[in-house]
């Protein structure tokens, strides 16, 4: 299947460099790899059951998001137990760390995913309560 994107020529052009440098034979190669890699991501996100650990790494543009990243971290207080916050230039990065329930840290996740001004995010499950299913959640 053919598809097209819009895709900034600065990052279209990193991309490019990082696919040949890992001796991929294709741009559409290296695009299958990480779509799979982002479905994968999303999956083991969606996947987590019962009370997990995990870092939030975040970027964004300090001056149009700096409110609302206020309100979300209060709104997850009690799941957030520390941050770790660096400037570089109009941009910032953050490390989220938290604990709780993976339907909360899955609601963290996407609020941050839902702001134009957030670059990227990127979840590290820790630790998740491996015993846990979608059936043991609906008491089933």
């Amino acid at each position: 299947m053919r598809t097209s994107l819009n895709v900034p020529e600065e990052m279209l052009a990193e991309f490019d460099r990082t696919w040949q440098a890992e001796g991929l034979d294709s741009r559409s190669r290296a695009l299958r790899e990480a779509i799979q890699e982002y479905v994968e991501s999303h999956h083991q996100l969606e996947q987590a059951r019962g009370t997990v650990a995990a870092t939030v790494v975040f970027d964004y543009v300090h001056e149009a998001i700096i409110e609302d990243l206020h309100e979300i971290q209060h709104d997850f207080q009690s799941e957030i137990d520390t941050t770790c916050h660096v400037h570089h230039g109009e941009w910032c990065l953050e490390a989220v760390f938290c604990h709780g329930s993976a339907e909360r840290i899955r609601s963290l996740v996407y609020h941050l995913k839902d702001f134009d001004a957030v670059g990227r995010v990127s979840v590290t499950l820790l630790r998740a309560d491996s015993t846990a299913t979608s059936e043991d959640a609906d008491g089933r």
